[in-house]
């Protein structure tokens, strides 16, 4: 079953893959099946990967690692992504040489104050890394 938000990876293709609705059945591509992206999947430093979340605001300014991650074109965070109480996302797709970081303006002032804001970031070797705001 894949549920809402879950992330899928075909490491043969490159693919990657959010659900937006969930529902019964298995992602594949190509018959070989997707691997869902979840904290056992990921491995690499934490302090170089964690999303580091701060208001400013109705923007909430999303940082890879406490110590900067590399942005290089073999190792670099591909998107950071932040959730708005389950139902509103914004995402910014970033390339090498990019900062690892991102802000994202929140389209009212409810959503500044949301009850549940997570963030998310891809590393192309590492996986999906996780962090709730804890304002």
């Amino acid at each position: 079953m894949a549920n809402l938000f879950d992330v899928y990876f075909s490491k043969s293709k490159g693919i990657t893959v959010e659900v937006l609705n969930g529902g019964e059945g298995s992602l594949q591509v190509d018959g070989e099946p997707m691997v869902k992206l979840d904290e056992s999947s990921r491995s690499g430093a934490a302090e170089k990967h964690v999303p580091v979340i701060e208001k400013t605001g109705t923007a909430f300014k999303v940082k890879i690692g406490s110590v900067q991650h590399p942005m290089d074109a073999n190792h670099y965070i591909m998107w950071i992504e932040l959730i708005v109480d389950d139902n509103r996302v914004y995402r910014q797709i970033l390339k090498p040489g990019d900062l690892p970081e991102a802000t994202f303006e929140v389209s009212s002032a409810k959503e500044a104050i949301a009850s549940k804001v997570v963030a998310r970031a891809f590393c192309n070797l590492h996986g999906l890394w996780e962090a709730e705001y804890k304002g």
